[in-house]
């Protein structure tokens, strides 16, 4: 079997890839913003996709709701 490594986007931007590994897909990440999936076995490349949203989801949730504002406050 040869390797199959895939480059992996989230938002328009490349993070990681995907090494395909008996039992699934094997990522890697190339930014810190998802280095807590580095290395984690995913059965399939969709899983890694939902991985990667709930990461992004969690770090949207906790910013706080002043740097979420699209404008800035006028006073």
């Amino acid at each position: 079997m040869s390797n199959q490594r895939f480059a992996v986007e989230f938002d328009r931007r490349v993070v990681g890839i995907a090494v395909r590994v008996p039992g699934g897909f094997m990522f890697f990440a190339s930014v810190d913003e998802f280095e807590q999936l580095d290395g984690k076995l995913f059965r399939r490349g969709r899983a890694i996709a939902r991985g990667l949203e709930k990461v992004a989801k969690a770090k949207r949730a906790r910013r706080p709701a002043a740097s979420r504002r699209l404008s800035p406050a006028i006073s």
